[in-house]
């Protein structure tokens, strides 16, 4: 019983945060709903804030993109842009969207072996159930000298603090297992999954999956996005603001691995 309470009065703090701050275009519709995602790609053109950070966030997947012969797929697609900076760019969503190229599961990707030199994501691998399949496939599709590139949240004690108790979704550092319990493509989450696995658990990835080094990650982005509203609420700051922003996060980057809530991560395929 003593836990009840504060669990109650947690739930209601993350109700009305949502409530009073949803962004009208989404409000009161399905995560899972395809329509969603759809939307949310205006949500991010039309709150400039927003759209800089994609733009800082697309320019660091592109410039890690390896050279050389390769599709480049990009999962999770359908509230994006980043075609905008990588031609040829295959788009992919777990379901059908006005957006994309194929509609593909990160689990049984639909590529011949070695036909990849690159993967990238955004706020995507903390959603994949099952990420031991995932991993496999991208192991089989990528060639050596490819990358998985993408920007996940992070386990910072600021982040756990913030995704902890104001998100929606479930951020579960100590979670014991790498899957995901059974629920819809974007409802179902453990925002802590990228930190679990690269982190946490770091002897059984590298165990298991000899085939990837870890080349990078970097935490970033302590303000930034919670700031913006996300793609979730309302515009929290205007547009020209977020100059100030970055410039204070550059200052306190000495701190990041307290105070990020995202990180650039890069796995190379050996």
């Amino acid at each position: 019983m003593g836990i009840v309470g504060p669990l109650v009065n947690l739930n209601l703090m993350r109700h009305f945060f949502s409530s009073l701050l949803a962004h009208p275009i989404t409000k009161g519709m399905d995560t899972d709903d395809p329509r969603t995602t759809e939307l949310r790609l205006r949500i991010v053109q039309s709150k400039p804030f927003l759209r800089k950070i994609y733009d800082e966030w697309y320019g660091m997947i592109q410039s890690r993109i390896p050279a050389g012969e390769g599709g480049i797929l990009e999962l999770g697609s359908g509230a994006g842009y980043l075609n905008r900076l990588i031609p040829r760019l295959i788009r992919s969503e777990v379901f059908l969207c006005h957006n994309v190229d194929l509609v593909a599961d990160a689990r049984r990707l639909p590529f011949t072996a070695r036909s990849l030199k690159a993967i990238v994501m955004t706020d995507v691998f903390h959603h994949i159930p099952d990420v031991d399949a995932f991993l496999c496939e991208a192991v089989r599709c990528l060639r050596p000298g490819g990358r998985i590139v993408m920007i996940e949240p992070w386990v910072t004690t600021w982040a756990e603090f913030v995704f902890g108790r104001l998100h929606h979704e479930p951020f579960l550092p100590r979670a014991e297992e790498w899957r995901i319990p059974p629920a819809g493509p974007l409802s179902g989450a453990n925002g802590a999954l990228p930190w679990i696995v690269l982190v946490r658990d770091r002897g059984r990835f590298l165990a298991q999956f000899p085939a990837f080094r870890i080349e990078e990650i970097r935490p970033i982005m302590p303000f930034s996005y919670l700031v913006s509203g996300g793609v979730s609420l309302r515009r929290l700051m205007p547009g020209f603001s977020y100059f100030a922003w970055r410039g204070l996060e550059r200052a306190l980057d000495p701190w990041r691995d307290r105070l990020a809530m995202f990180a650039v991560i890069g796995l190379l395929r050996i």
